[in-house]
């Protein structure tokens, strides 16, 4: 984070400066360099302007008022809010449904009540996977994998799978990015008898304004961000306006984390793409540190949405194993057992394969 005040410290011995009254100049008290005003300003003057951004950008917020809207009274007698007994996740379901399983634990779940206190989505991106495909795609997942157990690739069966629609926030953004780099250039050369290192370095400045659309951040607790962030992307040029139609057959579950607490992740998100961009103009060096760093949001509003997902479930020796699949590309994601008897041989067989070459190679030099 940038810092939102700046410590006027000497360039030479970075001792604290202070202006000493009756001098015209500014004087270190600790190496007696002497600055002139003006080039104390203008030595300065950047570091200025990083804090006054960061102290800007610590009180600009998301604007958070248009996403999603209120359910209307004939939407919300349609639906139903689960609430499942054994682990407290709320699952939606159309009014049809009298029962289900917990997406979560497996628990049977038959607590009806009405849909209500929460936003309604603005926008949905419909399944484009089935159930089959979705199955498909977790054995195509297994391939390559050489240390997997024998007996979890041959008897494997998927225990549960559930289609689910994930709600999930998306911030759109203009954002100003300010940033300073510590590059070096280092060269490396003879002189008579001595390796001689020369090092150049150069303070690199880069101010760069971008746009970013559709920062996703789940707005669901139950569900890992890790393993939400891993199915991405979602092509959201698909996103339609939303109806409870789309739920019909299928399970969403209502967000528990608001666009408000899910705005840190955005800005993070939004401030390592920034940085990732303006670093890579900063070229032809052998190092380069970023040393200060302020990122403005010009424009911020949020769209409400839900995104498909598939969960699908396998256990192996009494020990369920989760598998989260993007219900719109396909992409597969989650933890896999692995045979440790299989790690041990690999890993010998490595060791073995290496010895011949070790023997001639130590030949060759008898």
């Amino acid at each position: 984070m940038a810092d939102t005040s700046v410590s006027y410290k000497c360039p030479n011995c970075g001792a604290p400066l202070s202006f000493i009254p009756g001098k015209k100049n500014v004087t270190c008290e600790y190496c007696g360099t002497d600055f002139e005003v003006a080039a104390i300003e203008e030595m300065f003057h950047a570091q200025n302007e990083l804090a006054a951004k960061a102290e800007e950008a610590q009180q600009t917020k998301w604007d958070i008022a248009g996403a999603g809207e209120d359910w209307l009274p004939a939407e919300v007698s349609t639906l139903k809010a689960l609430t499942c007994s054994s682990c407290g996740a709320e699952l939606v379901c159309d009014e049809n449904t009298m029962a289900t399983e917990c997406v979560y634990c497996g628990n049977p779940t038959m607590i009806p009540k009405r849909f209500d206190g929460k936003l309604k989505p603005d926008y949905v991106i419909p399944f484009k996977k089935n159930k089959a495909e979705a199955v498909a795609a977790l054995k195509k997942f297994y391939e390559g994998h050489r240390l997997l157990p024998d007996n979890f690739t041959a008897n494997n069966r998927v225990e549960a799978i559930q289609p689910m629609y994930v709600p999930f926030w998306l911030f759109d953004s203009s954002i100003t990015a300010q940033a300073e780099f510590k590059a070096a250039r280092i060269k490396r050369y003879d002189s008579g008898s001595m390796l001689v290192t020369e090092t150049q370095v150069y303070n690199c400045q880069r101010v760069a304004k971008m746009s970013f659309e559709k920062i996703p951040a789940d707005g669901s607790k139950k569900m890992d961000n890790i393993y939400m962030e891993s199915i991405e992307p979602f092509n959201y040029s698909e996103l339609v306006p939303f109806s409870t139609a789309y739920l019909t057959g299928y399970l969403a579950d209502k967000y528990d984390v608001d666009a408000e607490t899910c705005a840190p992740r955005a800005d993070e998100r939004v401030k390592n793409s920034a940085l990732a961009v303006v670093k890579s103009s900063v070229q032809n060096f052998n190092q380069v540190e970023l040393t200060k760093v302020a990122i403005v949001k010009d424009v911020g509003k949020v769209i409400y949405a839900l995104v498909p997902v598939w969960i699908l479930t396998t256990r192996y020796q009494d020990k369920p194993y989760t598998f989260m699949m993007n219900g719109q590309t396909g992409k597969v994601v989650g933890s896999l057992p692995y045979d440790s008897g299989k790690a041990f041989k690999y890993s010998a067989v490595a060791a073995i394969a290496s010895m011949p070459v070790f023997y001639f190679i130590a030949s060759a030099f008898l």
